[in-house]
């Protein structure tokens, strides 16, 4: 059965958390259509930082290169999100369970994350990682429909 993964990351600093550029930042959206080439063991990458005004510039990369980890089994796909690196923040000492999705289901997950620099000279940097992961035969606009099963993983980075 065919998988179907899109990974966006958007990053910035602590310039685009408040103001102006927190309501741009904001304003980036969480799921694209897919272009016409890629299919099969890619994954749809995209990726979004505050330097360029938060602009899309996506490319198709091996899935084995996002932090996902699949099953199949039964009929179903488990989907399962790893957290990395370990050294960043928020703390996530209770994850939530995989998810379990049937042919032509799809989950939208976010998880959020903040690094200091070395020595913290440079300040803070953060991430929101989405990963959209549909199960079975998709559309190109499957990702900009309301998902099956979403998860906000999101904790507080002060």
């Amino acid at each position: 059965m065919e998988i179907t993964v899109q990974w966006i990351r958007t990053s910035w600093t602590k310039e685009s958390r408040g103001g102006e550029a927190a309501s741009r930042r904001n304003a980036a959206p969480i799921g694209f259509a897919l272009p016409p080439a890629g299919a099969g063991t890619c994954a749809h990458v995209v990726r979004m930082h505050e330097r360029d005004g938060f602009t899309p510039h996506a490319t198709w990369e091996d899935r084995d290169k996002v932090d996902v980890r699949f099953r199949e089994a039964g009929g179903r796909l488990r989907v399962f999100p790893r957290v990395q690196p370990l050294f960043a923040l928020p703390p996530r000492p209770r994850r939530p369970p995989a998810v379990r999705l049937g042919p032509g289901q799809w989950v939208r997950w976010q998880l959020n994350y903040r690094f200091s620099s070395a020595l913290g000279i440079r300040g803070w940097s953060y991430w929101l990682d989405t990963f959209n992961i549909a199960y079975g035969s998709v559309e190109a606009d499957v990702f900009l429909s309301t998902p099956t099963v979403i998860v906000d993983e999101q904790g507080p980075l002060r």
